[in-house]
């Protein structure tokens, strides 16, 4: 037991002795500069992707304003066209083009001509779609879609 015990303490002398070693004082100050230069690597690769993350964001940000401003700009040019002009004479100020005759119905005779439709008759009209199974509106939304059907 004692000869182990000594053999523990040569040997945690030669360690010791192995740490004022210039060598390997030398490799470890290279190990700590290694891994702080590559943890400095990581982390400007962290900030560089955060970065393009942000970049990225706002040019779609910026791709949808440009979007919603040409949007504006057509609007107004279709502010500017004749038909729209015609269009809100007629609708605001009760015009005609020349040869047309305008009809001013009073609202009392429009109303007696118009149907009427019980309460419950008007919401079921309104909502009208037969029962179908999943699977089968499924298949006809696709034929639809192909065949450009509208509803």
């Amino acid at each position: 037991m004692l000869e182990k015990i000594k053999h523990y303490q040569t040997l945690a002398l030669q360690r010791a002795a192995q740490l004022k070693d210039v060598r390997t004082v030398g490799l470890m100050l290279f190990v700590v500069v290694v891994l702080l230069v590559s943890w400095s690597g990581v982390k400007a690769i962290e900030t560089n992707y955060r970065l393009q993350k942000q970049i990225a964001e706002l040019q779609q940000q910026n791709a949808v304003k440009q979007l919603a401003n040409e949007n504006l700009q057509l609007q107004n040019a279709y502010y500017n066209t004749p038909q729209y002009l015609e269009l809100a004479a007629r609708q605001d100020f009760g015009l005609a083009a020349p040869g047309e005759t305008v009809l001013i119905v009073p609202r009392s005779v429009a109303i007696a001509h118009t149907v009427t439709l019980p309460q419950d008759q008007a919401a079921s009209a309104a909502t009208k779609v037969p029962k179908q199974s999943a699977l089968h509106r499924h298949f006809q939304a696709w034929i639809d879609f192909f065949t450009h059907h509208q509803q």
